[in-house]
């Protein structure tokens, strides 16, 4: 029972190296292609974006050919050709402002998926470094954890893990 209230340091060393050991490993061997697949991802968003703005530029082209070909046709009457104006204007009004917010929903909708994603991936990814690092030294300790002392730990840590990603940003 004495050894049990009496930490022995050299255990307490070994147990820091080998957890820092196991962050590095899995900061190279989890983190990565996380990371990695977010990027694929956010690469993916932008080329859909960049396709509907090809699309928007190709629509604002097509309109201008229209109104080109608008303005070679001879009108019988003046108001027919008013009105044809009127009628071009809208419809290029209508096709810029739907352009637009097409281009700005992509946007928004890209922003929300990767921010979601990752959110999903963060929270995942902490889960699964707290279980390893859990099993780690419970491996190393020779015995479990209680909830509570467990649960101090790990908050600790990932309040250290995001003050120091802070500090470095």
């Amino acid at each position: 029972m004495d050894k049990l209230l009496s930490p022995d340091p050299g255990l307490m060393i070994w147990t820091i190296i080998t957890f820092l050991c196991l962050v590095l490993i899995l900061k190279k061997a989890a983190w990565g292609p996380l990371l990695g697949a977010i990027d694929e991802r956010e690469y993916r968003l932008k080329e859909e974006r960049l396709a509907a703005e090809k699309a928007r530029s190709e629509a604002e082209r097509i309109q201008r050919e229209l109104e080109e070909k608008l303005a070679g046709v001879h009108a019988q009457s003046r108001e027919m050709l008013a009105a044809a104006a009127k009628d071009g204007e809208a419809l290029r009004a209508k096709l810029k402002a739907q352009a637009e917010a097409d281009a700005e929903a992509i946007k928004q909708k890209t922003s929300a998926e990767l921010a979601a994603e990752k959110n999903r991936l963060v929270a995942e990814l902490r889960g699964h470094v707290a279980d390893l690092s859990l099993l780690a030294a419970e491996k190393l300790i020779g015995k479990s954890m209680d909830e509570g002392v467990q649960k101090v730990v790990l908050d600790g840590f990932f309040k250290d893990l995001a003050s120091s990603k802070a500090g470095t940003n």
